[in-house]
């Protein structure tokens, strides 16, 4: 800790007023790879009398994994759940797999966790330690956010550490943690050199380094006296956490082959479980013998839990291992990985260990994706469907599941991925079905990514398409059309106006079924721009009356910014508008709909807006 006075008079600071005073605490590290975040919380948990520790460490690949971070730091506490409210009990139970049950709503798994650790805290002070917060899964940063702002007398303490903070933790207390200054940078420096330094290239080393501790420890690694002593051995320009890893793929190179194998397996399994890693270690013959020369060479342990030195550390064993090699650990990972307990992790091994095409991991995928939607994690759900679909050998099938990937990638924002979906979707045969999906998709990416002119022609052409097979569908694309052109405003193509898109929505097919919210709005909004203010005035009234009867929290979500905005502001409903719009964040946010959110406090600042009118 050379070096590290003020922040760990801060985490001291912080500790006593858990421990003495009876308060919560929340705080964010922040800094660059390398700089001592780690380091930190280790101090941390080592002086903190009398608390229970609870850790966390995010990995990158469980980003797309709902709730996977909030289960890890959470799994020692769930002797508490029965504590807990019955709803917040059996939304957190559906959340980590435990039941199953409708998606859960974000806000109740947020207070479910805040009264998890005020439960836990009764007993003992608890100090929550999340390391790597930028590769937190979204749905476990926002309970854990939402956690950390509403902490009151409770003793209770939480710290996150990242690289960046995400946005989810804007407005936490924050601690940035900068480099060594040059006397402790020299001191830390001096104690891993071999030999004599030139001063010169000491001062460079420290000046290029920026006194990050990892970088000082790392670089001169696996380098002799004489290119450290002129400086020939340093590596040139390069993005200081390329440099770092670097150092560690040497070191990992210098290591045995037996131990090579099995950091990169144990690099393989983000849950940290050492029995899992062992229990695929003798699948693939690796010895007990093979785990000390990881631990001499300060890599990585295999104790209690796999400990890597270093997230870089981990990618550099996973990523100097072949290709062939990291099949092999992750089909010996699936393998070991219970089918009943944890489905989706084993399906998801065996999508990263399969050489080639295999219809049968798709179809796992495909259910791990299911599960996925019920626990509301849209981006794990778009993540399997994706890998299911680079698995299908079958030109159709593959097309099919593209095209399913591609939705929940729109839903989910990560909308450049959603087109790399749509042109291997497109690769393959269609029906006229499907090929007015994807008219659908390109028209939702064109009102998503810039709410321009381009959108409301695209969703006429798709609306059309979709009339003789499936006259649901194809309403609802009418409407949305008509939302583009409203939204677009002066700025339409020529022929693409409002009015001109509210005269080719007449050709609508009728609603099949007693008319619900959605099929009002767009009766509404028709009649209102054709026909006057008059003739579509009660249709959408009718249609805020019975908005959200019989609807999905997902096609609330799609229409949702109609109905405030447009059908309530145009009738002068100001209590509706206020209301819908609150149900718009909410669910937007809840449901991890990141394309959808800005959309969503557009819609809530103007609410709020007129309302201080």
């Amino acid at each position: 800790m050379t070096g590290r006075h003020a922040e760990c008079g801060a985490l001291d600071q912080l500790v006593a007023a858990i421990v003495q005073v009876g308060e919560s605490r929340a705080l964010v590290l922040h800094g660059e790879a390398g700089v001592g975040k780690t380091a930190l919380l280790d101090y941390l948990a080592e002086h903190a009398p009398g608390c229970r520790v609870a850790r966390a460490a995010a990995v990158q690949s469980e980003m797309e994994l709902a709730f996977a971070g909030l289960h890890q730091l959470c799994a020692p506490m769930l002797d508490r759940l029965e504590a807990l409210p019955p709803p917040q009990r059996d939304g957190l139970r559906t959340a980590f797999g435990l039941n199953t049950g409708p998606p859960p709503d974000r806000f109740l798994i947020g207070l479910a966790v805040l009264s998890l650790l005020s439960q836990v805290a009764e007993e003992r002070p608890l100090v929550c330690l999340v390391d790597d917060e930028q590769w937190l899964d979204q749905a476990s940063a926002q309970a854990l956010a939402f956690a950390a702002r509403r902490l009151g007398s409770e003793s209770v303490g939480l710290v996150f550490a990242a690289r960046t903070p995400s946005v989810d933790l804007a407005g936490l207390p924050e601690l940035a943690v900068t480099g060594l200054r040059d006397e402790g940078a020299r001191t830390l420096l001096d104690s891993v050199l071999t030999g004599p330094i030139d001063g010169r290239i000491r001062d460079q080393i420290i000046a290029e380094t920026r006194g990050n501790p990892l970088a000082l420890l790392e670089l001169p690694r696996g380098l002799t006296a004489a290119e450290l002593a002129g400086g020939f051995g340093l590596p040139g320009p390069a993005p200081l956490a390329g440099s770092i890893e670097e150092g560690f793929r040497r070191r990992i190179g210098a290591l045995p082959h037996q131990t090579r194998r099995l950091l990169s397996l144990a690099a393989a399994d983000p849950t940290g479980d050492p029995a899992l890693v062992w229990r695929a270690a003798v699948r693939l013959g690796i010895g007990a013998g093979a785990a000390a020369p990881a631990a001499d060479a300060g890599l990585a342990e295999l104790g209690t839990r796999v400990r890597f030195c270093h997230p870089l550390a981990r990618s550099a064993a996973y990523h100097s291992a072949s290709t062939h090699d990291r099949q092999r650990a992750h089909q010996a990972l699936a393998e070991v990985t219970d089918q009943q307990l944890d489905p989706d992790r084993r399906a998801w091994h065996q999508a990263r260990a399969a050489p080639g095409p295999d219809e049968d991991i798709a179809t796992e995928l495909e259910r791990s994706a299911g599960r996925a939607l019920a626990r509301g994690g849209l981006a794990a759900a778009a993540a399997f469907l994706n890998q299911a679909a680079a698995l299908t050998l079958d030109p159709a099938r593959r097309a099919e599941r593209a095209l399913a990937a591609a939705q929940a990638k729109i839903q989910a924002g990560a909308l450049d991925a959603a087109r790399d979906l749509l042109a291997m979707a497109e690769s393959g045969p269609l029906g006229r079905y499907q090929r007015a999906s994807i008219d659908l998709m390109r028209a939702q990416l064109a009102f998503i990514t810039s709410r321009g002119a381009q959108a409301p022609p695209l969703l006429l052409r798709a609306a059309e398409k979709l009339e003789p097979v499936d006259p649901e569908l194809s309403r609802a694309t009418y409407l949305d059309a008509i939302s583009a052109a409203i939204f677009t405003g002066r700025l339409a193509e020529p022929g693409s106006g409002i009015l001109e898109v509210a005269r080719q929505a007449r050709t609508a097919p009728p609603a099949a079924h007693a008319p619900r919210a959605p099929d009002l709005l767009l009766d509404g909004l028709t009649a209102h721009f054709n026909d006057g203010y008059a003739a579509g005035f009660p249709l959408l009234r009718e249609s805020l009356a019975v908005f959200g009867d019989g609807m999905s929290a997902e096609e609330e979500l799609h229409w949702l910014w109609l109905a405030s905005t447009s059908a309530a502001l145009r009738v002068w409903d100001y209590d509706r508008w206020d209301a819908l719009s609150v149900r718009h964040v909410r669910l937007a946010r809840d449901t991890g709909a990141l394309s959808e959110l800005p959309l969503a406090l557009t819609s809530r600042t103007y609410a709020l807006l007129l309302a201080a009118i």
